[in-house]
């Protein structure tokens, strides 16, 4: 059995910690966070420390983000839609009764006056190696079949159907992870001063000796690694009686903006993606582009309620790419920038973690 620190409650310190109790070993979790809950959204611009992961509408979608990502990037999503199911009906097995996977495929939209930008996006999409043989190509709908598959879609729209695509439902996920998890103790509240091969120094002077110190803190890492924030901003709401069973993008020559469905009539809006580290409430422009936009796509919508905006950093590196430095007693995992839920559990399959420990026969 071997002692293991994690410092960070993101989606990838929950999911190491969650793979590693299960595996028998003794994991603790360092986190400023208050605790393992998601932030309230009782209150409108409620302004959000906590992991960007709460933040993100969880959208597991390989084949879009080929749009602006690498075929590597497509490769591991993909592996990861795979692996996020099998964690869901785990931790399903383990008693937490709430929905946290859903793969029904996605889509992308376009106005036809937007036809164009659409049409550059597909052919890069078409082009991309991961394309070829590895994952399938989007598929383009006519008026009845997008009218078929969603009825709430505004008619006239161009579509395409991305064929195995999936979400996560972010915040569930993130709770179930920290709850239903064995050998794991939770240490909230804590802010970390370093993170040395087997050790771990706590803001308050504790050093704390492990086998293996992990630091996924995200932008929390600064300043070991030259991270930068990006700020995202996402608008919650609430629309009774608007049916939408899978995520739809609209392709738009300024605008990349995603509407997630959620149970309980919710709506995940956003896609904004702004060059900065403030984490100050959303701004005028992208909460009026990211409804408008929202609404020119579902109309029904207009009578949704809004019932909270948020806005959080992803983690990014100079490159964008994600980074795994891995030396005896210490692991550093960071720069998932827009691709944290997509990439994190291929990502920790690669890794050269501790065995389990030996049963004894």
């Amino acid at each position: 059995m071997a002692r293991i620190g994690i410092a960070g409650a993101g989606v990838l310190g929950r999911l190491l910690a969650w793979q590693l109790g299960r595996a028998g070993h003794a994991v603790t979790v360092f986190d400023p966070a208050p605790g393992p809950q998601a932030p309230d959204t009782g209150s409108l611009n409620a302004r959000s420390e906590h992991a960007a992961g709460f933040t993100a509408a969880g959208m597991l979608s390989p084949i879009a983000e080929l749009d602006n990502a690498g075929p590597d990037i497509a490769r591991l999503g993909w592996r990861s839609l795979a692996l996020w199911r099998g964690i869901a009906e785990a931790l399903r097995e383990d008693g937490c009764t709430t929905p946290l996977f859903a793969q029904h495929g996605s889509l992308m939209v376009a106005h036809g006056a937007d036809l164009g930008a659409a049409r550059r996006v597909l052919a890069r999409l078409e082009a991309a190696p991961a394309l070829a043989g590895e994952l399938p190509a989007p598929q383009p709908l006519d008026q009845t079949a997008l009218a078929t598959l969603e009825p709430a879609l505004a008619p006239g729209l161009h579509a395409w159907l991305l064929p195995g695509e999936a979400q996560v439902m972010s915040r569930d996920m993130l709770t179930a992870l920290a709850v239903h998890t064995p050998n794991v103790h939770w240490c909230w509240g804590e802010r970390l001063e370093r993170l040395q091969p087997g050790k771990i120094a706590l803001a308050d002077g504790e050093v704390v000796a492990v086998d293996l110190a992990i630091d996924v803190r995200g932008v929390g890492a600064r300043p070991d690694l030259k991270i930068r924030g990006v700020r995202g901003e996402v608008i919650w709401l609430h629309a009774p009686g608007v049916k939408l069973q899978r995520p739809v993008r609209l392709l738009h020559p300024r605008h990349r903006v995603y509407i997630v469905p959620r149970p309980g009539d919710l709506f995940v809006v956003g896609a904004s993606e702004i060059e900065s580290d403030d984490r100050s409430p959303v701004s005028l422009r992208s909460a009026v582009e990211l409804m408008t936009a929202a609404h020119s796509v579902i109309p029904e919508l207009a009578e949704a309620r809004i019932v909270h905006l948020e806005a959080n950093l992803r983690p990014a590196l100079p490159d964008n790419e994600p980074r795994i430095e891995q030396t005896p007693g210490l692991l550093r995992i960071n720069g998932l920038f827009r691709h944290g839920w997509l990439l994190a559990p291929a990502l920790v399959e690669q890794l050269e973690l501790p065995p389990a420990p030996a049963t004894p026969c």
